[in-house]
């Protein structure tokens, strides 16, 4: 992986420092922005740790790519992120803890990384006169929703302390706008699927073990309801938003297919050809909200927004990648 160069500067290029982007959404971020149907007006630099969740094979096709450049590195030291961001024009901000599970069992890395690593960025911002910071949040900083679709103005009621530390983050961004004037974007999405998903997250996490053989667990009754978001629309909203988004303001992305958990269950039996015998229910999970949803009206009415994979053909292309891609998740 390349390291240790300067930023990239093609002339009339827009320099962006994505952080996180050696994880899954971040990295299908870059691959798309420097792919052959990119804007082309554009340098990277992914900024990421390399903890578990960040792998470098996910960046490979593009560590020759003239307008790319890793560094490795942790958002929280001042002053690694003062020097870089400096060197852009824009931040696109992926780089959390965001596993649930993780953050109950101990929460101090999700404050560490998702508070603190988002103020250090938010100073640096504002050290450096950057342009846009986009941050990428998330639909479980509403909470539970009993019914209805929440709007970007509902109250944020954070269940589990990885949606705590992510309401905290979008707080101090908003704070930093309101306060400071920076320019800064956010979105919320809905759970996202697709390939180089880690495989400690439910789609990943079952689809492998199936293939495997083995048994998958089921939280509870299997009946919590989740939105899915195909990782290419997902990045398409985030670009709407870095392009044509308007400053301080909010924009929920929801993928348009809901789902129970049980309901999901079914569907990968079946894309794995396999049957309930490999299901285990289990306990369910401390503080685990019963339904996420989203009103992402705002996005696809002022920015042109609307999802395009549909669940079905995405969800049999991302079983397809699990299986042919068993060096990935195997190693």
């Amino acid at each position: 992986m390349t390291r240790n160069r300067t930023a990239p500067r093609p002339a009339g290029t827009t320099r962006i420092l994505v952080t996180g982007g050696a994880g899954f959404i971040g990295s299908h971020y870059v691959r798309t922005l420097l792919g052959p149907d990119g804007p082309g007006d554009v340098a990277v630099t992914v900024l990421d740790a390399l903890t578990y969740a960040g792998n470098p094979a996910n960046l490979a096709a593009l560590e020759q790519h003239p307008a790319f450049r890793f560094v490795h590195g942790d958002i929280c030291d001042a002053a690694l992120v003062d020097g870089l961001v400096a060197e852009h024009d824009e931040v696109v901000h992926f780089a959390a803890e965001s596993h649930v599970d993780r953050s109950i069992a101990s929460a101090a890395q999700f404050v560490r990384s998702n508070v603190v690593g988002t103020q250090t960025l938010l100073d640096a911002a504002l050290r450096s006169g950057l342009r846009t910071f986009v941050h990428i949040s998330t639909d479980e900083v509403y909470g539970s929703i009993d019914e209805g679709y929440p709007p970007e103005t509902a109250p944020l009621r954070p269940s589990s302390p990885y949606a705590a530390s992510k309401s905290a983050a979008d707080l101090l961004v908003l704070a930093y706008h309101r306060t400071h004037g920076l320019d800064v974007r956010l979105t919320r999405c809905a759970n996202n699927y697709g390939p180089y998903h880690h495989v400690e997250k439910l789609i990943p996490l079952f689809v492998t073990r199936l293939l495997q053989g083995r048994r998958v667990p089921l939280y509870g009754d299997g009946l919590n309801v989740r939105n899915w978001l195909h990782v290419d629309d997902h990045v398409r909203a985030v670009e709407l938003v870095r392009t044509k988004g308007a400053p301080g303001e909010i924009y929920n992305v929801g993928g348009g297919t809901s789902l129970t958990n049980k309901e999901l269950t079914e569907r990968l039996l079946a894309a794995t050809g396999t049957g309930w015998d490999r299901v285990e229910y289990v306990p369910d999970r401390k503080g685990h909200d019963r339904r996420y949803a989203l009103d992402d009206g705002k996005i696809r009415d002022e920015l042109g927004y609307e999802p395009r994979v549909g669940f079905a053909s995405g969800l049999a292309a991302t079983v397809e990648w699990y299986r042919e891609n068993r060096w990935w998740w195997e190693g």
